[in-house]
C-alpha cells in the first residue's frame, strides 16, 4: 500500500468531464465535486468544506484523502473574494494511510514472502550449480591420480633395475629428498603470498602425527614385506579400504550407504582376483605365517590413520582460518619433514630388516650414492641412473600432491579408491610388460607408504 499527496482544483463552473489523478501512466477517476464546496463563506469552509474520501482503483492499491479547503483567498477582503468566486478551488489531498495499515501489513508480508522465495530458489540453483563444479574437479583429480598411481608404480619397478642391490637407498633419497623439495616450494608459495602466516602458525601436534603413522606404516611394511611374496601384498593391501570406511566413521562420523558399501567390495574383489589369477598368493600367506600378514594389515592401519588425520587437519584448518583451506604444501612439508625425523630414529631397525648391519649403513649408502649418480668403479649393472630413479622420484611426487588435493576436496575413502584403482591397473600394466608384481613392494614402501 502506498500514499502520496496532490493537489487538485475545481471551481463553481467545473465541467461534467471527470477530474483524473495521474501518476506515472496510471490514473484514478474523481467524480465531479458539489459546487456547495466552493462556498464564498468563510464561516461554513471550517465545518462543511472539510470532507475526506478514499481513492481507490483495482489496478493502483493506493490511498488520499481529499480536503476541500475553500477558494482561494482567505474570506477577509470580500472584493478579493468576489474576485475569487471565479476562480477554481483548492483541494489538497493528504496522507491517509492510517487507514490502510492492514492492507499495507499484508503487502508488506507479500512482498517479504515473494522476495524470500526468489532468493530460496537462486541459493539453489547457485548450490546446485557448485554441486556440479565439486563433482567435476572430484573426477578430475580422480582420473588425474589414477594416472600418476600407475606410473609412479610401473617406474617404481623401472627405477630398481639400476637400483637393484639398493631399494633401501632408493627409499631414503625419496624420504629425505621430499622434505627438501615440499619446503622449497612452500618458502616460494609464501613469498608469492599464495600460503599465509595464518596457515604457518597452525599447530604441529597433527602434523607431528601424521609423521609418526607414516614412518610407523613404512617401518611395518618393509619387515612384512621382506617377508611376504610381492603377489600377497596387493591382496593384504584392500584392508587398506576396509581401515579407511572404519576411521572415517568413528572420528568423521560418517555414515555409508549400502551401494556404497557394495562398490567398494566389488573394486576390492576385483583386485584380489586380478592378482590371484595365474599365481600362488594364497599359497605364499601360508608359508608365511599368519604373523607377517597381520603385520602388512596393521601397516595399512597406520596408512589408513595417516590419510584420515590429514582429513581432520583440513576440516580443522577451515574453521581456523575462518572459511578458508590450508595450502597443500604446508602439510605436505610438515608432514614429510616429521617422517623424516622418525625415520631417522629408526634407521637401526629399518637397515637391520634390510639385512645390513647398522654399523656398514654408511658405506651402504655411499655405494648406492655411486650407483644412482652412475659413477665410479660401483656403477656397473646401474644403467639408466640416475634417469629413471629421478622419473620415479618426480612421478611420485605428483602422485602424492595429487592424492592429497584428491583427498582435500573429497574424503579419505574416494582418494583411497583412486589409489587401489591405480593399483589395479598397474597390475595389469605389469601382466602385460611380462612381468608380475613381485618386487614391486619390497623396494623400501616408498610407494605404499607415500602413495596413500
Amino acid at each position: 500500500m502506498t500514499s502520496y499527496c496532490h493537489r487538485i482544483t475545481a471551481g463553481a463552473g467545473v465541467s461534467n468531464r471527470p477530474i483524473r489523478l495521474s501518476r506515472m501512466t496510471r490514473t484514478v477517476e474523481i467524480s465531479r465535486l458539489p459546487q456547495k464546496y466552493c462556498s464564498n463563506h468563510h464561516d461554513h469552509q471550517q465545518q462543511q468544506l472539510r470532507s475526506r474520501m478514499v481513492l481507490r482503483s483495482r489496478k493502483i492499491v493506493r490511498a488520499a484523502m481529499v480536503e476541500a479547503v475553500g477558494p482561494c483567498g482567505d474570506g477577509e477582503d470580500k472584493a478579493a473574494a468576489a474576485a475569487a468566486a471565479a476562480m477554481p478551488c483548492a483541494y489538497a489531498v493528504d496522507n491517509l494511510s492510517s487507514l490502510t495499515t492492514e492492507e499495507e501489513e499484508e503487502k508488506s508480508e507479500s512482498d517479504q514472502d515473494r522476495t524470500a522465495e526468489m532468493e530460496s530458489e537462486n541459493g539453489k540453483k547457485k548450490k546446485k550449480g557448485m554441486d556440479q563444479s565439486q563433482k567435476v574437479k572430484v573426477v578430475v583429480a580422480a582420473a588425474v591420480t589414477v594416472v600418476m598411481g600407475v606410473g609412479n608404480r610401473v617406474l617404481y619397478k623401472l627405477a630398481l633395475v639400476p637400483l637393484k642391490h639398493y631399494p633401501f637407498f632408493l627409499a631414503q633419497l625419496a624420504t629425505f629428498g621430499y622434505v627438501i623439495v615440499y619446503f622449497s616450494i612452500l618458502y616460494l608459495r609464501y613469498r608469492a603470498g599464495i600460503v599465509t602466516d595464518e596457515m604457518l602458525s597452525l599447530p604441529k601436534a597433527p602434523f607431528l602425527a601424521v609423521g609418526l603413522l607414516e614412518a610407523l606404516g613404512a617401518a611395518t611394511g618393509m619387515a612384512a614385506g621382506a617377508i611376504l611374496s610381492g603377489a600377497s601384498i596387493p591382496i593384504l593391501s584392500q584392508t587398506f579400504l576396509v581401515w579407511q570406511i572404519i576411521l572415517s566413521t568413528a572420528f568423521l562420523g560418517r555414515r555409508y550407504r549400502v551401494n556404497q558399501l557394495l562398490g567398494c567390495f566389488l573394486v576390492a574383489i576385483g583386485v584380489i582376483i586380478t592378482v590371484a589369477s595365474g599365481s600362488s598368493a594364497g599359497h605364499s600367506l601360508k608359508e608365511a605365517g599368519i604373523f607377517w600378514s597381520v603385520l602388512m594389515v596393521v601397516s595399512f592401519l597406520f596408512q589408513a590413520a595417516d590419510t584420515v588425520l590429514k582429513e581432520v587437519i583440513f576440516s580443522d584448518a577451515a574453521q581456523r582460518l575462518k572459511g578458508g583451506s590450508v595450502d597443500l604444501f604446508v602439510v605436505n612439508s610438515y608432514g614429510s619433514a616429521f617422517q623424516a625425523f622418525f625415520i631417522c630414529l629408526l634407521l637401526p631397525f629399518l637397515s637391520k630388516l634390510w639385512g645390513i648391519p647398522f654399523s656398514q649403513l654408511p658405506n651402504y649408502l655411499k655405494d648406492g650414492a655411486a650407483c644412482f649418480l652412475n659413477i665410479g668403479t660401483l656403477s656397473s649393472g646401474c644403467d639408466g641412473a640416475p634417469l629413471l630413479p629421478l622419473l620415479f622420484i618426480v612421478v611420485n611426487m605428483g602422485f602424492n600432491i595429487s592424492l592429497l588435493y584428491l583427498l582435500k576436496i573429497s574424503s579419505a575413502v574416494v582418494s583411497c579408491l583412486a589409489s587401489t584403482f591405480s593399483g589395479c591397473s598397474s597390475i595389469l600394466c605389469y601382466k602385460g610388460m611380462g612381468g608380475s608384481c613381485h618386487g614391486s613392494t619390497q623396494g623400501g614402501g616408498v610407494k605404499e607408504v607415500r602413495g596413500h
